[in-house]
């Protein structure tokens, strides 16, 4: 097992590995830092965007850089429970039944385009998603650690997709979008391509499973003051209020909060949060959790605008940080 990571070694690490990933996935640091962020706190991702913007070479290269087993599902149609979870079958030369582990036994899972297969199979993501474990013939199997699904989706109007249930989006600790890139960084990703007479950047691991797991242990000890617990609390109640939202957000949006802060300090190496880190990640950690107004559709009124809204009228604590700690670094 890997020694104890402090906040400032996690950072240094969690930076090594974006700049690793960045030599493939070119022009997209900040949708980078957020998957790291994810990865960081414990939790999921979900990227939402249209089809061949580079979702999945991003997530390809984190398992590399990471040093993760990587598997990959494509969701379609037509695909059943138990491609995910994977099935009991008969093995005709012990006469039992055996349990052939599906693809979602391992410790970065891909799934691609979740949104474009039904409910129940979206649904046999669930519980491995919330409890890293897959319950199936009233036995519990525990998946590898750590486990991470980046998953993507494509926006809800594309054709031949399902909306995902608010239970399975909830479980996702964070949503980001790919975008296209500026005109300057994809003549540079052209060039790249180029030069390399290669279709892709052959990339080498700058981490292994036991350092994200000690990663993640260090943001234990990222210090989060009482007016900045209050202050997450005022963010995921005026979601409540807001006259714009129907749904507002569950209580695990502002643990998610509280985590994807803590790890936005880690990344700016510091061992506390500061407002800034919360700002930083309300969006990404709290849209995909509320429900607008159905006439604010028909608006073309987003989520993200609203959270945003949110962010800039709720009041900021004037927090200083602890004269002992350390001075941040940008």
């Amino acid at each position: 097992m890997t020694d104890e990571l402090t906040p400032q070694q996690a950072g240094a690490v969690a930076r090594t590995v974006l700049d690793e990933v960045e030599r493939a996935v070119v022009g997209k640091r900040h949708a980078l830092e957020l998957v790291m962020l994810g990865v960081l706190a414990g939790g999921h991702v979900l990227i939402e965007d249209l089809p061949g913007l580079g979702k999945t070479l991003l997530a390809r290269s984190f398992a590399t850089a990471l040093g993760l087993e990587f598997t990959r599902i494509q969701f379609t149609p037509d695909l059943l429970p138990s491609d995910v979870t994977g099935a009991p079958f008969y093995d005709q030369k012990s006469g039992e039944m055996v349990f052939r582990p599906g693809p979602v036994f391992t410790q970065l899972l891909l799934a691609d385009e979740i949104n474009r297969t039904p409910p129940k199979t979206q649904a046999a993501l669930l519980e491995a998603m919330a409890e890293s474990q897959v319950s199936l013939d009233g036995v519990t199997r525990p998946l590898p650690r750590p486990f991470v699904v980046i998953a993507t989706d494509n926006p809800i109007e594309y054709e031949g997709t399902y909306s995902l249930p608010e239970a399975q989006l909830d479980r996702f600790l964070l949503r980001t979008r790919m975008g296209y890139l500026p005109v300057k960084d994809e003549a540079a990703m052209l060039r790249r391509r180029l030069d390399r007479a290669a279709p892709e950047a052959v990339l080498t691991a700058k981490s292994d499973a036991d350092q994200v797991l000690a990663m993640r242990e260090s943001l234990e000890r990222v210090e989060v003051d009482d007016d900045l617990l209050a202050y997450v609390v005022s963010l995921i109640d005026a979601t409540r209020a807001h006259a714009q939202i129907q749904v507002g957000s569950s209580p695990r949006g502002g643990l998610a909060l509280v985590q994807l802060a803590r790890a936005h300090a880690v990344l700016r190496d510091r061992d506390y949060v500061v407002p800034e880190d919360v700002k930083a990640v309300a969006v990404p950690a709290l849209a995909h959790r509320i429900t607008l107004r159905p006439e604010l559709w028909v608006r073309r009124i987003s989520q993200d605008d609203v959270v945003a809204g949110i962010v800039e009228s709720v009041p900021t604590p004037h927090t200083t940080p602890n004269p002992a700690q350390p001075v941040a670094h940008a």
